[in-house]
């Protein structure tokens, strides 16, 4: 069995690549986002206004200003120039503050600690939003999907967050785009009844044996023998198949791993 990367060093690993939140100065202004504009030496220019859903803002002598698509220097040099060549100001010094985010939205859901929309702000890739959404949580797998629009196409990607960690090559790593959503699977389980010490479901790890799901079991009652193992698996067709086992075994998914008791 492959070594699980444990769920703590993994949400602690994620945290450390979380970066601040802050607009980046390269992200494009969009439909909805608020922006807190000031102009140098003119106070009664300054407004704090939101972006249109056709990507304007209204601003005082020069009116429609279309700032969407553009980034925050791009849109300061922009109504910084209008303003000029409007022969309103001799020399505008713009700034431009982005007060709050809708346009670069992506959602981050299933098992982490805290599922919600989050901002992207300039490049974001999965294990930043996973950090921003506290981590992978306790029920989690190693599984990430994500679905969102490529080249005008719907599209899914799946990451498999082991992989990443232990892997040098980081371009599985997928940079997310505004609307993607990030769903963290639930882990594989497997289960074990019988005559073994503490029955139940518990985490499948990657090439499971039937003898270290004993071992996570508790191992044999006394009455418990490791002969006549059986599996209860279901086919591809959703039947329920029982199948003899040995130790060496490798374990699927929803499992169900059964002890027999000793005859003897």
């Amino acid at each position: 069995m492959k070594p699980r990367f444990p769920q703590a060093i993994l949400a602690v690993w994620l945290l450390l690549l979380c970066c601040t939140s802050a607009f980046a100065a390269d992200t494009p202004l969009g439909a909805g986002d608020t922006v807190k504009i000031s102009v140098f030496g003119n106070p009664d220019l300054s407004l704090e206004t939101q972006v249109s859903d056709a990507g304007d803002i209204t601003f005082p002598m020069i009116g429609n200003v279309g700032v969407g698509g553009l980034s925050v220097p791009d849109a300061e040099k922009k109504i910084s120039a209008l303003l000029t060549q409007g022969g309103f100001l001799h020399k505008a010094q713009v700034n431009i503050l982005v007060t709050k985010v809708q346009s670069q939205m992506v959602s981050v859901l299933g098992q982490v600690l805290h599922p919600g929309r989050y901002v992207i702000s300039g490049q974001r890739k999965v294990t930043d939003m996973l950090a921003m959404a506290g981590g992978v949580g306790p029920d989690g797998g190693d599984t990430v999907t994500v679905i969102g629009m490529r080249n005008g196409q719907s599209s899914k990607h799946v990451i498999n967050l082991a992989q990443i960690v232990h892997s040098p090559d980081m371009t599985s790593d997928l940079e997310l785009r505004n609307g993607d959503t990030v769903y963290v699977d639930r882990a594989p389980k497997f289960y074990i009844y019988g005559e073994v010490q503490h029955p139940g479901g518990y985490r499948l790890e990657a090439e499971m044996t039937v003898l270290q799901a004993l071992s996570v079991g508790g191992g044999l009652t006394p009455r418990g023998t490791e002969r006549g193992l059986r599996i209860k698996r279901r086919d591809a067709s959703g039947n329920l198949q029982m199948i003899d086992a040995k130790n060496n075994t490798v374990l699927q998914a929803d499992d169900i791993v059964y002890v027999k008791e000793s005859l003897f």
